[in-house]
């Protein structure tokens, strides 16, 4: 039967696989694995780092079917030749920064590309694959020629026991349009940056804040300064609070009292931000490009990330038409809804049981069967970026 692969931290893709784990009934195998993008070729790290990789592939070769559930296992699968690949893929970022066609977080040093070259093989080599949108799909035919007939879109689920709207007090004096990510290019936290100062020269909006939730983005450059450098140049610095990584509760709560939350993003796998912030009751404006308008539906507005005057409008609009911000909670709470880990789960396994009948398998529920380890080996790199999401 099928082994689900899950990796400890806090980044979007650990998150994905350990909640599939707490709602799939099938054994599992928790990894610590550090993605240790931005490190030299030759250096104790990359060393460590590699010794720490064939300890890993030591261990999946103990599994006849391995559901890989980051993306960045695939490299595995090259060299898991007796094992079946189950593999997910949460975007192509990465490879389109390896490949230029754009910089959707920085352009890969020697070692990220063999790294990289790797994941892209293992993707082409996996069963079959999972996408976690219809836009993840379309780039895997597109760019990495993978047959239609191999991948199965299987949207994320949120917790609805977390993300609701809250009651609590309001997390903040002022009021607050909330940004939820890292600080990567891709993100374009810069454009909404810009559409905030053409707000605040409205005096209507003197009180106003961005609230801006989530790590820079990891030791592979200084993103930080970067948009420290921004909001200087923009004369924000009094308006822009930074909260860095936060728990799902507080989050939550910050969803909950916002005047609107905003993702420009350029590029998004799935997003989980617009999706938790509609949960909870807040209104979402996103970029009109990937896959958050296939994820929020009609239930948000939707600008064109180049376009800062288009976003400061759709934020203008949210805060001064109580009535569309209104229908646009309304719509956001019903389209959440339909984001569960149960149904993650339930189409997971299907997959799982298409995947086994092709190979001639039995399922048999993992509670009859001995879980192998739950944690493989100590830390050796240190902790994985916590970014949020």
């Amino acid at each position: 039967m099928v082994t689900l692969v899950a990796t400890e931290g806090t980044g979007s893709m650990d998150m994905y696989g350990q909640k599939l784990c707490q709602h799939l009934n099938t054994p599992s195998v928790h990894l610590s694995f550090p993605e240790p993008f931005g490190t030299p070729l030759l250096s104790p790290q990359a060393l460590k780092f590699l010794i720490h990789s064939y300890e890993i592939l030591k261990a999946l070769r103990q599994h006849r079917i391995l559901h890989l559930t980051n993306h960045h296992l695939a490299r595995f699968a090259v060299f898991l030749k007796k094992s079946i690949c189950i593999l997910t893929v949460h975007d192509l970022i990465r490879h389109f920064d390896r490949q230029g066609l754009n910089t959707y977080i920085r352009r890969p040093t020697f070692r990220d590309r063999i790294d990289l070259w790797l994941d892209w093989q293992g993707i082409k080599r996996a069963k079959h694959i999972i996408a976690i949108s219809h836009h993840t799909k379309k780039d895997l035919i597109n760019y990495a020629g993978i047959p239609e007939e191999r991948i199965t879109v299987v949207y994320h689920g949120i917790d609805h026991d977390v993300f609701y709207p809250r009651p609590e007090p309001r997390p903040f004096d002022s009021p607050y349009i909330l940004f939820v990510g890292s600080e990567h290019p891709r993100k374009n936290l810069a454009a909404l940056l810009k559409a905030f100062h053409k707000l605040k020269q409205d005096r209507r909006f003197r009180e106003l804040k961005l609230v801006k939730v989530g790590e820079a983005g990891g030791k592979e450059s200084d993103f930080r300064a970067q948009t420290l450098d921004t909001v200087e140049s923009l004369g924000l610095t009094d308006e822009v609070v930074f909260t860095d990584f936060v728990s799902e509760d507080m989050l939550a709560n910050y969803y909950s009292h916002a005047e609107c939350m905003v993702l420009p993003s350029l590029y998004e796998g799935f997003g989980w931000p617009p999706v938790e912030a509609m949960a909870c009751g807040c209104p979402v404006i996103v970029s009109n490009v990937a896959s958050l308008p296939e994820i929020t539906g009609d239930a948000a507005l939707k600008v064109n990330p180049h376009d800062s005057d288009s976003l400061a409008s759709a934020i203008r609009m949210i805060l001064t038409d109580g009535r569309l911000k209104q229908e646009m909670v309304s719509k956001g709470l019903e389209r959440a809804s339909q984001f569960t880990w149960d149904k993650a789960a339930r189409e997971t396994m299907g997959v799982y049981r298409s995947v086994e009948r092709c190979l001639g398998v039995s399922y048999v529920p993992a509670d009859v069967v001995e879980r192998p380890v739950a944690s493989l080996l100590n830390r050796v790199v240190g902790e994985s970026e916590k970014v949020q999401r």
